[in-house]
């Protein structure tokens, strides 16, 4: 596998209609916002997202989603403990060695990171077993970090009265219909933005190949993701715009190259409805001009 080269910073343009792109468990499942009326996805999800379709792709991923689990592990120790690789350097207490094998075996952990902290496990009967269920508090930093994603406008959040049909038992009498409530954002136009760093793919063997992939994820981020909050077609990536340094540390910081993206309402649009109703710019930094891809 090659080196990763230079620095690269990216945003993506993501629309959503009458759709619950992020909901907080903390709030009724509503779509996430601010307090002053902004929409957010957080980084976590973005993130759970990517690993899917890195994953669709053939790629081994170390942190799966339970209805996704391609290995048979049932937890991440589980999947750990079953390369004998790392289970070697558990044993001989190698943390160096760990986190090597980790970061070659699943592109998530050479990307996001990982922190391998696991938990003593049951005592055994012999003294080899209880050696090899010690505990493991290993951290992994990774180059590739993301913002939790903003909207351009403020969002209308709508509720939706529903009935549930459900007849939980054997019995031949049907049950009740059951109210509930679904939440959705009508329309919203957000801005994922995002970066690799060079210092930190050099220690993970983070590659070109992999930004590769990385950016293939974010270009067909909604493949395979639709659900009943999340309709098909109703979550769409727009535009994804790459920014690839001519050097390692980058030419500028990431802050002001994610300034030159300029979003802005058209002068006659009040509430946008549309992606249409956004004018999209950019004001390119000297030897520094991003690659568009239109999103799938």
């Amino acid at each position: 596998m090659g080196a990763f080269t230079n620095k690269v910073d990216f945003a993506v343009l993501v629309v959503v209609n009458k759709a619950n792109p992020n909901g907080d468990p903390l709030n009724g499942n509503r779509p996430r916002e601010d307090y002053d009326g902004y929409g957010e996805i957080s980084d976590v999800c973005i993130k759970r997202k990517i690993r899917n379709r890195l994953q669709d792709m053939g790629e081994r991923i170390f942190v799966q989603s339970a209805d996704r689990s391609d290995d048979g592990a049932k937890s991440l120790r589980e999947r750990a403990e079953n390369n004998p690789e790392i289970k070697k350097a558990q044993k001989e207490k190698d943390s160096e060695q760990y986190a090597s094998v980790a970061c070659k075996t699943w592109i998530d952990v050479r990307a996001f990171g990982q922190v391998f902290a696991f938990s003593n496990g049951k005592s055994r009967k012999n003294k080899s077993d209880q050696e090899e269920s010690e505990s493991v508090s290993i951290g992994v930093r990774g180059p590739v970090t993301i913002r939790t994603a903003e909207s351009v406008s403020p969002i209308d959040i709508s509720t939706v009265q529903i009935t549930k049909s459900v007849n939980g038992d054997n019995s031949e009498k049907k049950s009740s219909d059951t109210m509930g409530s679904k939440n959705r954002v009508e329309f919203g136009l957000y801005v994922i933005r995002g970066s690799i760093n060079h210092q930190l793919a050099e220690k993970t063997g983070f590659s070109d190949e992999d930004a590769e992939k990385i950016k293939q994820a974010l270009i067909t981020l909604f493949e395979n993701d639709c659900s009943s909050a999340r309709p098909e077609g109703s979550m769409e990536v727009k535009y994804v715009y790459w920014w690839k340094h001519n050097c390692e540390m980058g030419q500028y910081s990431s802050a002001k190259v994610q300034r030159t993206l300029n979003i802005k309402l058209k002068d006659d649009v009040k509430s946008p409805r549309s992606f249409e109703d956004y004018v999209i710019s950019t004001n390119d930094l000297d030897g520094l001009v991003p690659e568009i891809y239109e999103g799938i």
